[in-house]
């Protein structure tokens, strides 16, 4: 268990946006063999909450929102990388897909998800940001994805995921593949509207949904 200082300086290094440092105390903690989600969960994602609530009252202007999403998204990907070093992790047979949809560069938040879900089993397949929707079917394809999860974090971006549940019904492949969508204007009602199978409300939800669906099949 993480020493109640160590969450705190994490929380405080987004804040401050302070890439180099949080580089620094992510490898410390994997280096010392604690749980790095761990670090993720209670301190880093906790300071990028708290970031997006002080941009969201004006006390925060953008170009540092842009530098402590930076910084997130650096301590994500070493975390990301350490856990797929563990082979312990990568026996489930079940496979996702995740992307943000075409037109929305965010992805922070996705970047929570993969480190959430492949911490629990998952073999996950990260296409990235702005992605067109033929390429996520067509990778869903090339992996033999069981989900196929979209990130949308902007309401004119929504309209792609209601265009991959058309393109997989389209192509016949919509009973191959379940899906989950995922975003901050995304809602459960949007979700059974575009007829997604799952509608997941943050990362540990995201988990939660997929094992649900998992059961369900």
């Amino acid at each position: 268990m993480l020493d109640e200082k160590i969450i705190e300086e994490a929380k405080q290094l987004i804040l401050q946006q302070n890439k180099e440092e949080a580089a620094k105390l992510t490898q410390k903690v994997i280096s010392e063999g604690t749980d790095p989600l761990e670090l993720l969960k209670e301190g880093f994602i906790p300071g990028i909450n708290h970031v997006g609530d002080l941009f969201g009252r004006g006390q925060l202007f953008l170009p540092e929102l842009i530098k402590a999403a930076a910084t997130m998204k650096t301590v994500t990907d070493i975390v990301n990388e350490a856990i797929a070093d563990d082979s312990e992790k990568q026996q489930s047979q079940t496979t996702v897909l995740i992307a943000t949809v075409k037109g929305d560069v965010h992805d922070i938040g996705k970047a929570i998800v993969v480190s959430l879900m492949r911490a629990n089993g998952f073999v996950v397949h990260d296409l990235g940001r702005d992605v067109e929707t033929d390429k996520i079917i067509e990778e869903a394809q090339n992996v033999n994805a069981d989900i196929i999860g979209t990130s949308a974090l902007l309401t004119t971006t929504m309209p792609r995921q209601k265009e991959i549940e058309e393109a997989l019904k389209s192509a016949g492949l919509r009973d191959r593949f379940k899906t989950i969508v995922g975003g901050a204007p995304v809602t459960p009602r949007w979700a059974a509207r575009i007829g997604a199978d799952a509608y997941a409300e943050d990362a540990q939800d995201g988990v939660l949904k997929v094992k649900e669906l998992l059961a369900q099949s």
